[in-house]
C-alpha cells in the first residue's frame, strides 16, 4: 500500500495535503481498498466552515456507504468536480489515484495547529497494520 510522506493522516483514514493556508483532503489507499469500487461521492458542505471530526460528505461504494470526516477544521472551498455527479461524475478516480486526481475537497485551514494531531506516513502505516 502507498502512503506518501508529504501527507498527514487521520484515524478515520482521511489524508491532508497542505498548500499554504489551504489543504486538499481525500481518503487513503487503505480506505478506498476497504470500501471497494466507489460509485458516488456526496459533498454538500461547500461554503461551510466545519470543525475537526465533523462529517463533510459521504462515499458510497457498491456494498456500503461511509461518512467522510474533517481531519482538521476549515472552510470547504471546493468539491473535486471530477467526482461531482453534475460535472465529471467519476468517483472511481479515488480508487485509481487516491492521493492525486482522487482528492475530494479543498479547504481553507482555520487552525493550523490541528495538523499536529495527525499521523505521518510511518505512524499511519503502523496504525493500520
Amino acid at each position: 500500500m502507498n502512503f506518501p510522506d508529504n501527507l498527514k493522516y487521520s484515524k478515520e483514514h482521511e489524508w491532508v495535503r497542505i498548500d499554504g493556508d489551504e489543504a486538499y483532503i481525500g481518503i487513503t489507499d487503505f480506505a478506498q481498498g476497504e470500501l471497494g469500487e466507489l460509485v458516488y461521492i456526496e459533498v454538500e458542505t461547500v461554503g461551510q466552515t466545519l470543525a475537526k471530526d465533523e462529517i463533510f460528505g459521504t462515499a458510497e461504494a457498491v456494498k456500503t456507504t461511509s461518512d467522510l470526516f474533517m481531519p482538521v477544521g476549515g472552510e470547504v472551498l471546493e468539491f473535486n468536480d471530477q467526482l461531482d455527479e453534475s460535472e465529471g461524475d467519476n468517483p472511481g478516480l479515488i480508487n485509481e489515484d487516491p492521493y492525486g486526481e482522487g482528492w475530494i475537497i479543498k479547504i481553507k485551514l482555520t487552525n493550523v495547529a490541528e495538523l499536529d494531531d495527525l499521523m505521518d506516513a510511518t505512524a499511519y502505516a503502523a496504525f493500520i497494520a
